[in-house]
């Protein structure tokens, strides 16, 4: 008897957040996404993206509904978040590396003390990891020696280190200068190439136009409509999503 793997490596249903302020940030947000799918959130500041994305891996705890990761629920007391923060790499807009530590260390790190790897496995990890972000030149450089394009890479090759089912990316590239930009998207396309899982939160329409299988619109709170890219940039159905393209094209 062949076991049944559910297609759906994250349900979110019903997801609300209210804000001790009374701040309403998320309000019945239902998604889910596919093994292996890309799917791009867009919509104006403070719509809620970052906010929802980061109930992912529960770095934000939600006030209502459910979130599943590959079949766990966040939200029973008998689930052991750290275990699932394992499997769902997350990239910031900041890429908080250790200043004291190389790129190489840096990627290391992690692996070793929560995987438990070996520092030569871990090595050997790093090097490949570093290697496929373009970055076998400068595995010894110190962040302070390091682009913002190239720190955000260390960022995502760290992330890619714990072997994660899971990325997700909270604006990657807004913290960096334009020139900086392609670096990193490129980086991103070629693991989506790979069949990586990825929620990716992001201004760039280029990528979400190119990379995206499905992308999703979300204002004040509310998930307002999600498609292909091909039908959603079109955008012809939804006023809400007509007006924001028309911003941000």
């Amino acid at each position: 008897m062949t076991e049944h793997i559910d297609p759906s490596i994250i349900v979110a249903h019903g997801v609300d957040k209210v804000y001790p302020n009374g701040c309403h940030a998320l309000k019945e947000v239902s998604l889910e996404v596919n093994r292996g799918e890309v799917v791009v959130v867009i919509g104006p500041s403070g719509s809620g993206k970052s906010t929802f994305l980061r109930t992912l891996n529960q770095l934000e705890t939600i006030s209502a509904g459910e979130i599943r990761i590959d079949g766990v629920s966040l939200t029973d007391r008998k689930t052991d978040i750290n275990k699932v923060r394992e499997e769902v790499g997350m990239v910031f807009q900041a890429f908080n590396l250790f200043p004291h530590k190389t790129a190489l260390e840096n990627v290391m790190l992690a692996p070793m003390k929560v995987r438990k790897q070996s520092r030569k496995e871990a090595e050997e990890k790093g090097r490949e990891l570093l290697y496929k972000v373009g970055l076998a030149d400068r595995m010894h450089s110190y962040p302070s020696q390091l682009s913002g394009g190239q720190q955000q890479r260390v960022a995502i090759a760290r992330a890619l280190a714990m072997m994660p089912k899971i990325m997700l990316f909270d604006e990657p590239t807004s913290a960096l200068d334009p020139e900086m930009v392609g670096e990193v998207l490129d980086v991103m396309k070629s693991l989506a190439n790979d069949g990586m899982t990825m929620v990716v939160v992001t201004h760039e329409m280029g990528f979400a136009r190119e990379v995206a299988d499905r992308v999703v619109f979300m204002e004040a709170g509310e998930l307002v409509t999600q498609d292909t890219p091909e039908a959603f940039f079109d955008g012809t159905q939804n006023t809400r999503l007509q007006r924001f393209l028309g911003q941000v094209l």
